[in-house]
């Protein structure tokens, strides 16, 4: 099984709550045997959405999502949604909607969103109407994190109630993909 954990934050900082959390899922998910690859829009250097345009990082962004059979998308919450260079990723997927399979047909995604306040749920709406539209299913769990309650007191060690949402995220993606074989 290969798992794509989608990072919609450009924040790289080796201490930032996107990147521990997506070191956290990683290293979850190589616990139970299954390959991963975490993609950092930081990284990818994805153009603004253009039909016009050849971009080659698009055309390879869509495979990776493609061949994926799971996906954590995380993000943290900016002005009610995912961010906006997050959704500009997703919008690129347009490129395969003359594939015979387009999209994300069938994929599962577990989502997760973290904020200051307590509204990451609106993040975790905004990205569950996108994988809707790319036609995939999405885990009716999500993970809406308080970021004030995301860490024990002075450190960067998640606190137990995180840990433990975190790690059902993954049990479950785990159990829905066997069941959507």
């Amino acid at each position: 099984m290969r798992v794509l954990i989608f990072n919609g934050s450009l924040d790289m900082h080796p201490n930032s709550s996107a990147i521990n959390i997506s070191n956290y899922l990683s290293n979850q998910l190589k616990t139970h045997g299954v390959d991963v690859e975490i993609f950092h829009l930081a990284d990818a250097q994805i153009p603004f959405f253009n039909m016009a345009i050849n971009s080659e990082e698009a055309a390879n962004m869509n495979n990776l999502f493609r061949e994926a059979d799971v996906h954590i998308w995380l993000t943290p919450l900016y002005h009610g949604g995912m961010t906006g260079i997050m959704k500009n990723c997703l919008d690129w997927l347009e490129l395969s909607a003359k594939k015979e399979r387009p999209y994300l047909t069938n994929k599962v995604v577990g989502m997760i969103c973290w904020s200051a306040g307590g509204h990451a749920m609106q993040g975790i709406n905004a990205m569950e109407s996108v994988a809707k539209a790319l036609r995939a299913w999405t885990l009716p769990y999500s993970v809406p994190v308080m970021r004030n309650h995301l860490y024990e007191p002075g450190s960067a060690v998640f606190t137990k109630e995180y840990q433990q949402k975190f790690n059902l995220l993954i049990q479950l993606l785990l159990e829905a993909k066997q069941t959507l074989k």
